[in-house]
């Protein structure tokens, strides 16, 4: 059975030795956000200099912008958000030098993905590492998509390590040093298998940034622009990716993606991928509203200087909703012959029927291999191996899930979707 966790001092949090250290030891640093600063340190780090079309800063100016104003963020916070920017920028310098240098890799296709759309905290991330267990498929490892292009100033370790894998487990390790509890949430090790929506960071683009800070212009801006042209470049760094496999000989021909921005972006999604098949999760909105916010605000004790519970109630209920109201609107764009509905409760009850019904719909074969290969996974990956979380979402955010509930009737009545 699975541990309990009951965290208790969601609003009060009560700091460790490690974590006060941590405040106390960057309480005077100074963290520049200019664009100019970004720029000049990620060229420095990789001794590049061509970042590829300039549509970039704008939307870099405006992270920046909100970002650097926000006098909440602690600097431990801040100094987050600058390396994940920063990080960003060296990658796109790396992708724009690979693709300068080898014009064939817009030659490769990416055939029939299988694309798992649903929202964040849907049984998206057990189902995306539960199909990737298929070791026919391609997926994308976490350190993977942290850094999809190795620098060439570096080379694998005498251990024949990659350095971009050492220091993801090293990043990993820090977090459960820094937030213990984040493994029973989101575990985040080097070879969890993550969102492809990392591979858009180099474009700075995405909702993704919205759930390292609450970002309201960031959003407002992402919701007034098509989104087509970043899942492009997403899907330009997806070749890149298939074509070093190649050169390394251990190419696969398949992929198996996911994330939750795809629920708002359907008729995009069907754009870019007309082959695709789509699988789309369906969870009560409550129980994802309340995981994802906790799971935030427990993240804040050290990025915040307040933890923030009733903004992040509203924050996440009205972007849950967009998520939703745009489904809604879009699911019937993507052809029935293509896409399959997965209902939480039903997938949580017997996850390889389900999945049996996903390869029928991608015309993939379920062998011998791959069925022993998924059931491996489920064995090795129990509901609640790191421990289950328990939420409180009238103690600690001051709703009742019936009231917050009745926002979303929308939704159950276009979906079969139970209320947890």
């Amino acid at each position: 059975m699975a541990e309990k966790i009951v965290i208790n001092d969601l609003a009060q949090p009560q700091l460790s030795e490690i974590q006060r250290g941590a405040l106390e030891a960057t309480k005077d640093m100074v963290v520049d956000f200019s664009v100019d600063s970004i720029l000049a340190d990620a060229k420095r780090k990789v001794q590049l200099e061509d970042f590829g079309p300039d549509d970039f800063r704008r939307r870099l100016q405006l992270l920046c912008d909100e970002w650097g104003s926000d006098d909440g963020l602690t600097n431990i916070g801040r100094l987050s958000l600058r390396n994940t920017l920063l990080l960003f920028a060296r990658n796109r310098l790396l992708i724009q030098d690979l693709l300068k240098r080898h014009l064939e890799i817009h030659d490769e296709v990416i055939e029939r993905p299988i694309i798992v759309c649903g929202l964040p905290r849907s049984g998206t991330t057990h189902l995306l590492n539960l199909l990737a267990a298929d070791s026919r498929l391609r997926s994308l490892p976490l350190w993977e998509s942290y850094e999809p292009v190795l620098s060439p100033l570096e080379k694998p370790r005498d251990d024949g390590q990659d350095p971009r894998y050492v220091r993801c487990s090293k990043q990993w390790a820090m977090t459960q040093q820094m937030t213990p509890l984040l493994a029973a949430m989101h575990p985040m090790d080097p070879d969890h298998i993550h969102e492809e929506l990392e591979l858009m960071g180099p474009d700075f683009a995405s909702y993704n940034f919205e759930w390292l800070t609450m970002s309201p212009r960031w959003r407002d801006d992402y919701y007034a622009h098509d989104q087509t042209p970043h899942y492009e470049y997403m899907i330009s760094v997806l070749k890149l990716l298939q074509w070093q496999d190649r050169q390394a000989g251990r190419a696969k021909q398949r992929w198996v993606l996911k994330c939750p921005q795809h629920l708002e972006q359907l008729p995009v999604l069907r754009q870019v991928f007309p082959d695709a098949t789509i699988v789309i999760t369906h969870r009560d909105p409550v129980a994802v509203i309340q995981s994802a916010i906790t799971m935030l605000a427990y993240g804040q004790r050290l990025n915040r200087k307040q933890v923030l519970l009733r903004e992040l109630l509203g924050y996440w209920s009205d972007r849950i909703e967009h998520l939703l109201q745009a489904c809604v609107r879009d699911r019937k764009t993507i052809p029935d012959n293509c896409s399959i509905d997965v209902p939480f409760d039903v997938f949580m009850a017997d996850d390889m029927a389900m999945v049996r019904k996903i390869y029928a719909k991608a015309g993939l074969e379920l062998t011998p291999q791959a069925d022993s290969e998924l059931k491996r996974f489920i064995d090795e990956h129990p509901r609640g191996k790191h421990g289950q979380v328990q939420y409180n979402l009238q103690g600690d955010f001051g709703i009742e899930p019936a009231v917050l509930r009745e926002r979303f009737r929308f939704y159950f009545e276009a979906f079969p979707v139970r209320p947890e």
